[in-house]
């Protein structure tokens, strides 16, 4: 009896049967290309869960006449590459190739990177590594640049809903124990995920049993679904990014999906918070100062509810901070102002707007001309001479 999942089971063995990434394995794109002219190269994979990274070195070392080695950078240490390396040179002398496809290489440290490069290079193997997070920050440089970077996307709601019904008809499934209506829904809780969407399905054939595998059966089964969003990983940032650019854009319809997306991946409503706070002055400043004010109000709250009664105050900091009127002037000002300090760190502050503590001072000249009244400007200016023309902020 075979045991193996469901999404093990449905895995394609040929590149004409993947589903989704077309910009790559479309006729003339670059995977199709590696294999019609059998000529495997170094990749880093990167994409989401369930996109077919695994999929695709499997294919390209099958049809490539290549032996193919799969390690876990989770899993696999210093030995487990070692032994890789010697089977692999062995290998080369009998004139057969090697794809090592490493999963999650993002976490080898570097030096544990450092350990492929001189048989990456020298043609011992050939790396495959597939990761989930921006290589340009979790592979070393050396690696890449001996390496091509494809990225995949998740795939879209039709072709999940093509691998399900390409899965049904394998299993002998008919319309009357899989519903149209059950797949679809399957596809659009997958998040572009088709582990996931298999996963659900045999999860949910299992709960319906005998019986039909109804929306119900569906939503019972995907409901521990946990979306896909690390907070230290790549999508955080993208999401947060996008945060930003649409209270900048005064969008409030995508702000406000932007900041549920990230309450409901668990994001920690603080950091929501001090973002809405550097908002209020970057991109608010002079034209609505009041918005500083709210946004450390949001913070307060933040800290003394809590979730969930506090999303109410998120959500309209948010909206205020969205529809807000805005002015780079604050930014602008604050730019201009670090770049003279740092060109001029040690001109001497005039003489008239010293501090005078002492006679002493006094007869030296400091704080001369200074008068203690409200609007007064000293005659001999603020600022050094060599900068009395400066215009930071008008």
């Amino acid at each position: 009896m075979d045991m193996r999942p469901l999404a093990e089971k449905m895995r394609p063995e040929k590149l004409d049967d993947v589903v989704g990434q077309e910009h790559l394995v479309g006729t003339q794109k670059i995977i199709r290309q590696i294999i019609e002219k059998n000529e495997p190269t170094s990749l880093i994979l990167w994409g989401p869960p369930g996109t077919g990274k695994t999929t695709l070195a499997r294919i390209i070392a099958r049809e490539t006449d290549s032996e193919f080695v799969e390690l876990s950078a989770v899993t696999s240490g210093k030995a487990d590459v070692t032994k890789v390396i010697e089977r692999a040179k062995q290998n080369q002398r009998l004139g057969m190739r090697t794809i090592l496809f490493v999963d999650e290489i993002h976490r080898f440290n570097k030096a544990q990177q450092d350990a492929f490069l001189p048989h990456v290079e020298d043609g011992t193997i050939i790396l495959i590594g597939a990761t989930t997070e921006n290589p340009s920050f979790e592979v070393i440089n050396p690696l890449l640049s001996r390496s091509r970077v494809l990225v995949l996307e998740p795939l879209s709601k039709p072709e999940i809903v093509t691998i399900l019904q390409r899965s049904a008809k394998e299993l002998g499934l008919k319309t009357a124990k899989l519903p149209k209506k059950s797949i679809e829904l399957i596809a659009e809780l997958s998040g572009g995920d088709a582990r996931s969407a298999l996963g659900t399905l045999e999860l949910a054939m299992k709960l319906a049993a005998e019986e039909t595998v109804s929306p119900t059966v569906v939503e019972t089964a995907a409901q521990t679904k946990v979306p896909g969003y690390d907070k230290k990983g790549e999508t955080h940032y993208n999401v947060i990014s996008a945060f930003i650019k649409s209270m900048r854009g005064s969008d409030a319809n995508a702000t406000l999906y932007y900041l549920a997306r990230m309450l409901q991946a668990g994001e920690d409503p603080k950091f929501v918070a001090r973002r809405m706070i550097i908002f209020a002055s970057e991109d608010i400043g002079m034209a609505a100062p009041a918005a500083l004010n709210i946004a450390v109000s949001t913070f307060l709250a933040v800290e003394r509810i809590g979730m969930p009664e506090v999303q109410h105050n998120l959500f309209h900091c948010a909206l205020i901070m969205s529809k807000s009127p805005k002015s780079r002037g604050v930014t602008d000002a604050m730019t201009k102002a670090l770049a003279t300090a740092e060109a001029y760190p040690d001109l001497p502050v005039p003489l008239g707007v010293r501090n005078a503590p002492t006679k002493l001072m006094k007869d030296l000249g400091y704080g001369k001309g200074t008068k203690w009244e409200s609007g007064f400007k000293h005659p001999d200016g603020f600022l050094p001479p060599e900068l009395k023309n400066l215009d930071l902020f008008s």
